[in-house]
C-alpha cells in the first residue's frame, strides 16, 4: 500500500510537471515558430495521456481476489505501455512528415539565441524534477516509474543538447555550412525523432513480450535459479523445472521439484517455501513464488 501510494505521488508529480512543460513549450513554439519546440511539446503531451491513464483509469479496474494468479489485472500496465509505444511512434511519423514538408518549402528560420536560452531553462528545471523523482523512487520497483525517469533523463539531455546546438548555430553563417542555417530548426527536430525512436521501440517490444507471456531474459532466469537452487538443496529438494513468467512488473515463479526420500516432511516444505518467498520478494519486490512437488 505504501509502495503504491509513493508510486502514485511520483506519477502525479511527473504529470503536473509534464503538463506545465507541454503548455509552456506549445506557447513558445507559437511565439518563436520553432518546430523543434513544437516537437518537444507534442512528445510531452503524448506522455501526459499515458500517465493520466495510469493515474485515473487503472484504479477503476477490478482486481480479482478469487484468482490465485490474477494475470489479467497485472497486464493492464503492459497494455498501457503498448498504447504509449504505438502513440509515440505514430506521433513521430506524423511530425516527421510535417518537418520534411516545411524543409522542402524553404526552411524555417528562428531566433537561435532565444531558443537556446529557452531550452537551457527547461533543462535546468528538468534536472531538479529528475533528482526529486529519483529520491522518491528509492527502493521502489516499478517499470512505469523507471520509464518516467528515463523520459526525464532524455528530456535533460535533449534540452541541454538543443541549447548548445542552437547557441553554436549562431556562427553557421560565418562558415561554409551557412546554407544549413534556414533548415537548422528542422534538422534538430529530425535528430530528436531519430534519438527518441529506439527508446519508443524498446518500451513497445518489452510490453508486447509481457502481454504475450514471452519467456523472460536468460539473465533473469539464471538469477532466479541461482537464488532458489541452494535453498532447495538445503532441504534435499531436487529442482527439475523453473516456470518463470513476467507480466508487467510482476514476476511469477513456479519451481517443480522432486524429493530423494519416499515421503515429504510438511515442515520442511513450509520452511523452504517461506525462505524462497522471502528471498525472491527481497530481490524482485513484485513476485509470486510457489513450490510444486512432482510425482
Amino acid at each position: 500500500m505504501i509502495i503504491e501510494k509513493r508510486e502514485r505521488q511520483i506519477l502525479l508529480m511527473s504529470f503536473i510537471s509534464g503538463l506545465i512543460f507541454a503548455v509552456i513549450e506549445f506557447i513558445f513554439s507559437i511565439y518563436s515558430h520553432s518546430q523543434s519546440a513544437l516537437t518537444d511539446s507534442v512528445y510531452d503531451a503524448s506522455e501526459l495521456i499515458f500517465i493520466a491513464l495510469l493515474l485515473f483509469l487503472t484504479p477503476l479496474f477490478y482486481k480479482p481476489v478469487s484468482e490465485k494468479h490474477p494475470y489479467g489485472y497485472y497486464q493492464i500496465e503492459s497494455i498501457l505501455l503498448i498504447i504509449k509505444g504505438v502513440m509515440m511512434l505514430s506521433v513521430s511519423m506524423g511530425i516527421s512528415i510535417e518537418i520534411i514538408e516545411s524543409a522542402l518549402s524553404g526552411g524555417n528560420p528562428v531566433n537561435n539565441v532565444q531558443v537556446s536560452l529557452f531550452q537551457l531553462m527547461l533543462g535546468i528545471a528538468s534536472i531538479f524534477i529528475f533528482i526529486i523523482m529519483k529520491k522518491m523512487n528509492h527502493n521502489l520497483s516499478s517499470p512505469t516509474v523507471e520509464a518516467e525517469l528515463l523520459g526525464w533523463r532524455i528530456d535533460i539531455i535533449y534540452s541541454l543538447g538543443m541549447s548548445i546546438a542552437f547557441f553554436m548555430s549562431r556562427y553557421l553563417s560565418k562558415t561554409p555550412l551557412s546554407f544549413i542555417a534556414p533548415y537548422f530548426d528542422q534538422v534538430i527536430a529530425v535528430l530528436v525523432m531519430i534519438f527518441m525512436l529506439p527508446e519508443s521501440v524498446k518500451v513497445l517490444w518489452s510490453a508486447i513480450k509481457d502481454v504475450f507471456l514471452f519467456s523472460p531474459d536468460a539473465e533473469l532466469t539464471e538469477e532466479v535459479k541461482e537464488l532458489c537452487t541452494p535453498i532447495m538443496e538445503q532441504f534435499n529438494f531436487v529442482p527439475v523445472f523453473f516456470d518463470i513468467t513476467k507480466t508487467g512488473r510482476h514476476l511469477w515463479i513456479s519451481i517443480y521439484f522432486k524429493i530423494q526420500s519416499d515421503s515429504l516432511a510438511i515442515n520442511d516444505f513450509k520452511k523452504a517455501s517461506e525462505i524462497i518467498k522471502s528471498k525472491t520478494h527481497e530481490n524482485f519486490n513484485e513476485c509470486t513464488c510457489e513450490l510444486i512437488l512432482m510425482p
